[in-house]
């Protein structure tokens, strides 16, 4: 009960003060910061027992499995590998450790914050997690061993998500997702972080859902993944959010066709029923797997994507410019990447007429400001309020078409601003005024939306009302429209000027 791994059972409950500085310190620690493993590792002909010994020699719960002759790792064993995978199984300890071994390898950088690692691990389901410098792998670390130095963080709290036992227990957790990013916003955390970590638990509540409802209906007839489109699936989820998702499952032939559309038809329906329960709302304009449109096989999903990129059409544009932010959440990742593979194929193609459309996309939703830079509001009852949604729109449709262009293979409209700055797309104050711009209205619109649930009473909403902001808050707003409205300029001219 004293090794490192497990000491958080017997641990003291932290104080108040200790509380928060760890807290504190998941954000603005960085890998390379913290102590990790040394990496204990055998050749792949090893036998089971060999590579017992050495973990029982080393004090590890993991060992790496390497390549003979090189430093390639290409998979690793636990305790729990050799529990499932041999023991139980009553196989030789004898035979090779390659027959047995876990993988896929996950790494992490040094120059990571400890929350990545930390959502990393939840998001790969991985219990380890390799350290890599540069392009050297120096080390790894667990993630009893993170939790346990992190006892008090709100990402504790997905650990809980992934222990819910129904439907119900799944709904009472989502409700308190409100009270954690309250309080990660009063620390001053980032909102591209607390936006991150919400995403996570839905995620992870998605994952349930869908495990749940298998093992109600029997096992899928074919392979299959489970998308998100939308805020989702750019990883930037919000307190009000409704479902954004689809069905790919794999061709099959003609005489079993029928077959497999009714299931995955009746297993969306049953998903998006759970989820709705749970507080993820159904989507009013019906993209979402319950949609028979939106549950297609792999071959029609790839007409869809042909039609709408070479048979594209302003309206097109605006309906579903967001299904180019599909991710993966659930089922076999293969048919997703040869998804995004073609598309990627696609768009090397001139596709001028394209781009156009979806540049006009981006300029469609007008920063909102009068004609003396004033905040342009609407009258709500008896409040005047101005929708921030609409008002962070036209950064995340720029952004898109810039990444789109670029053949970038992110979703997270952060990540593909970084991307295109290191590319030379954009200068490094272009981005800096850009990810500033977005994640303070990002803090704003999750903060507003907190304040709406906790305090006021209320289904939250995007709207902000203005005698609610500061005259700092204000002014800052008022900054960032006119650099939205520079940046749309920008891509007026690059993408629509000759069309």
């Amino acid at each position: 009960m004293l090794d490192e791994e497990f000491s958080h059972f017997v641990k003291t409950p932290a104080t108040f003060e200790e509380s928060y500085f760890a807290a504190d310190q998941l954000y603005s620690r960085k890998i390379e910061g913290i102590a990790y493993k040394s990496i204990v590792s055998c050749e792949e002909n090893t036998p089971v027992f060999e590579a017992a010994k050495m973990m029982a020699a080393n004090k590890v719960s993991c060992i790496f499995i390497k390549k003979p002759g090189n430093d390639e790792i290409i998979g690793y064993a636990t305790d729990i590998t050799l529990r499932d995978n041999v023991i139980a199984r009553c196989l030789d300890s004898k035979i090779a450790i390659s027959e047995v071994m876990d993988n896929p390898i996950v790494s992490i950088s040094t120059d990571a914050y400890l929350y990545e690692a930390i959502l990393m691990m939840f998001k790969t389901k991985s219990r380890y997690l390799l350290v890599k410098n540069k392009e050297e792998y120096v080390g790894f670390l667990s993630r009893n061993r993170l939790l346990s130095e992190q006892a008090q963080s709100p990402l504790v709290f997905i650990q809980s998500v992934k222990q819910a036992e129904n439907t119900e227990e799944l709904r009472k957790k989502w409700n308190q997702v409100p009270d954690i990013i309250n309080q990660l916003l009063g620390r001053g955390v980032h909102g591209e972080i607390a936006s991150q970590l919400i995403t996570t638990i839905a995620d992870t509540i998605t994952g349930k859902v869908i495990e749940k409802v298998i093992k109600e209906i029997g096992k899928p007839p074919a392979k299959f993944a489970f998308i998100v489109t939308g805020s989702e699936g750019r990883k930037e989820q919000t307190l009000s959010t409704d479902q954004d998702n689809g069905i790919i499952y794999e061709d099959k032939a003609n005489e079993h066709r029928e077959t497999v559309r009714e299931y995955f038809l009746d297993f969306a329906k049953k998903v998006s029923d759970d989820l709705n329960t749970i507080g993820f709302e159904y989507c009013k304009g019906g993209f979402m797997a319950s949609n028979p449109k939106w549950t297609h096989s792999l071959s029609h999903w790839k007409r869809n994507y042909s039609q709408w990129i070479e048979e594209s059409v302003p309206e097109n544009a605006m309906k579903f410019s967001t299904f180019f932010d599909f991710r993966f959440i659930y089922g076999d990742e293969n048919i997703v990447r040869e998804l995004k593979t073609f598309i990627k194929e696609k768009l090397v193609s001139p596709n001028q007429i394209f781009f156009a459309h979806i540049a006009k996309n981006a300029l469609q939703y007008e920063p909102p400001l009068t004609f003396f830079k004033r905040i342009k509001t609407q009258t709500i009852g008896k409040s005047e309020v101005f929708d921030i949604k609409t008002a962070m729109s036209p950064i995340v449709d720029l952004v898109r078409v810039y990444a789109l262009k670029n053949h970038l293979e992110m979703e997270n409209t952060g990540e593909r601003m970084k991307k295109l700055t290191e590319i030379g797309i954009f200068t490094q104050q272009q981005y800096n005024e850009m990810h500033q711009s977005y994640y303070y209205l990002m803090a704003l619109r999750l903060k507003n939306q907190a304040n709406q649930i906790n305090i006021d009473k209320k289904h939250p909403n995007n709207y902000v009302e203005i005698s609610k902001l500061t005259k700092i808050e204000r002014v800052t707003l008022i900054e960032i429209f006119k650099t939205i409205a520079n940046f749309q300029l920008g891509i007026k001219v690059k993408f629509t000027g000759s069309f």
